[in-house]
């Protein structure tokens, strides 16, 4: 385990496979949302995951027919775990479950966001969020690395739930600040594929979370 997952967020398929290829080594997961999705189709989380366990950052949130239906179409495609939103509620979290428990899936749930502006709707329901995580079991959750003092809340209350964090590196996150207030894993993008060398990016920061993690 290296705690690092490579957020994909470039819509080249070439570039996206070829990269993942050369640094697959240095992570555990590659995340892949909606730029690439979009722009290659859907069969890109299956080529992916011949390098890497692929998690589709779809942000999932509709009604609970509708959340079933995404989530079987990224599992069936080869995603080992889907992103799903909680607001709209523990019905539509449920189908999203019991989908992934039929392909030995993953769900992490968005109880926080790293970016301006979460405090306006989101920050004031992370802790029902995080209970309703909790209650229902979900693989883990999502919350922003970039705010170490937010992370040590919510480990509280998501207890041993795993967290997987974004905001190292290009929105101003500590590695070592994350991992001390309970992060699991970190998700890094731009970090390492704007990088001059995105090889010995990748590699620099899975030493330096296996170092901070210690």
């Amino acid at each position: 385990m290296s705690g690092l997952i490579f957020a994909m967020d470039l819509t080249d398929k070439y570039r996206s496979l070829n990269l993942l290829k050369d640094i697959s080594e240095f992570i555990d997961y590659v995340k892949v949302g909606y730029p690439l999705i979009l722009s290659a189709g859907i069969g890109i989380i299956g080529d992916l995951s011949r390098y890497s366990p692929v998690i589709a950052d779809l942000k999932v949130a509709d009604i609970p027919y509708t959340n079933e239906m995404i989530c079987r179409i990224a599992f069936e495609n080869g995603a080992k775990a889907v992103i799903s939103h909680g607001f709209t509620g523990s019905y539509s979290l449920k189908a999203c479950i019991e989908t992934a428990k039929e392909y030995d899936g993953e769900i992490y749930v968005v109880v926080d966001m790293s970016n301006p502006g979460a405090d306006e709707f989101i920050r004031p329901n992370t802790k029902n969020l995080c209970k309703m995580a909790v209650k229902y079991k979900v693989t883990g959750v999502v919350a922003p690395a970039n705010d170490p003092e937010r992370l040590k809340i919510i480990r509280r209350y998501v207890k041993n739930l795993r967290m997987i964090c974004p905001g190292v590196g290009a929105q101003g996150g500590s590695i070592r600040e994350a991992l001390s207030a309970g992060a699991d894993y970190l998700i890094v993008g731009r970090s390492i594929y704007t990088a001059k060398n995105p090889i010995e990016a990748a590699k620099r920061i899975r030493n330096e979370i296996l170092q901070d993690s210690r």
